[in-house]
């Protein structure tokens, strides 16, 4: 825990950029029939009765001192999911830095080892060489900042239906888009010390 909250107040550094990710899943959710549609004095109207088309999965990247933030919507979270997840963030999005200090639950597929399930060896390491990763511990999710961002967007745009994966596709691209056209950075304010004493109860008696 303690690894993690130094690492927020670490100054910043383009070279060493700090970075949380995190996924998650919705289940995609057809209409049976048309909506009615909003009208003066009437607010739009779903049937109850609806069609499951299957689960899409949400990985997120948040750079929280710099602002931006990443998705991208797949139909599966495998190691292979990851792995290219993980690639596009060194190669495409951080591309100069030396390393990115990346910040994540411990899933089994979270790992160097994804890299080598899905790259031949050589590349596998060269990425691998270039993250530095920051484990939150277990019980301990509310640390990493992707997963606060994961509930502005659950909030502010996957709170309704989306038919299908290419839907939500569009809808989290334009989510993003004015997320970082407005550079929302997190402003975080729980410190070690601060841990010390409103989690004391987690701390060995010595």
């Amino acid at each position: 825990m303690e690894d993690v909250l130094d690492l927020y107040h670490a100054p910043y550094d383009p070279l060493f950029p700090l970075v949380c990710m995190d996924e998650s899943n919705k289940q995609l959710i057809g209409e049976v029939h048309a909506p009615i549609p909003m009208a003066p004095g009437r607010i739009r109207t779903e049937d109850h009765e609806y069609v499951r088309n299957g689960v899409a999965d949400i990985f997120i990247e948040v750079e929280p001192l710099g602002g931006h933030r990443h998705i991208e919507i797949t139909s599966s979270r495998t190691r292979l999911d990851w792995a290219h997840f993980i690639k596009g963030m060194l190669t495409e999005r951080y591309p100069l830095a030396t390393k990115v200090r990346l910040v994540m639950d411990n899933l089994n597929t979270h790992s160097t080892a994804s890299l080598y399930e899905a790259f031949p060896p050589e590349q596998a390491r060269g990425l691998a060489e270039r993250l530095e990763i920051h484990y939150t511990p277990k019980h301990g999710s509310w640390l990493n900042i992707a997963e606060i961002e994961l509930s502005v967007l659950q909030s502010q745009c996957l709170n309704r239906r989306i038919p299908d994966i290419d839907a939500m596709r569009r809808e989290t691209a334009a989510w993003e888009a004015d997320r970082n056209n407005r550079s929302n950075k997190t402003d975080w304010q729980f410190r070690t010390a601060d841990a010390r004493i409103k989690l004391k109860h987690l701390y060995p008696t010595l």
